[in-house]
């Protein structure tokens, strides 16, 4: 049974495009790889040969891990979410109350998480302890480091 984990169109757009690349390019030059390693004589004292196909086992790994996760991939449909309350594709603005520091950040799904570009992981410690909460309220999030707490200051897509 696979997990069903919410991208934007953006991002699903970015999956399928990542396996469509492993698939078409990346695949053959395995194939390629093995055949030419092949090619060179004895496979049983051949270390090129080895690696090519354990090299072409990863790949098909990755592609095969990628579909699974494009299985259960679904778009998320920003019109029809809730305003009041942080959710997946949030863009929150917090107010550290230790430093008085603020932050925006977008909230995605963990395989879209840029943190250059502000986009955090809901399943992060700050995305998991923004989860649910309004603007005004205040978020305890622990950290390896202890409990930092976030006031929500506003809450927009």
């Amino acid at each position: 049974m696979s997990k069903v984990s919410y991208y934007t169109a953006e991002g699903l757009k970015k999956l399928r495009e990542e396996l469509n690349h492993l698939k078409d390019v990346e695949r053959p030059r395995a194939s390629q790889a093995i055949a030419e390693a092949r090619d060179k004589g004895d496979l049983s004292e051949n270390a090129e040969y080895d690696a090519a196909k354990e090299a072409q086992g990863m790949l098909e790994m990755k592609i095969a891990k990628m579909e699974e996760t494009l299985s259960g991939a679904r778009v998320i449909d920003e019109s029809q979410l809730d305003v009041s309350k942080v959710l997946v594709l949030s863009k929150v603005r917090i107010k550290n109350l230790t430093n008085s520091m603020e932050m925006n950040y977008t909230l995605v799904a963990e395989s879209e998480a840029d943190l250059k570009t502000g986009k955090i992981s809901v399943n992060s410690p700050i995305g998991k302890g923004l989860l649910g909460k309004a603007v005004g309220e205040i978020a305890d999030v622990t950290v390896p480091n202890g409990t930092l707490k976030f006031e929500i200051l506003s809450i927009d897509r």
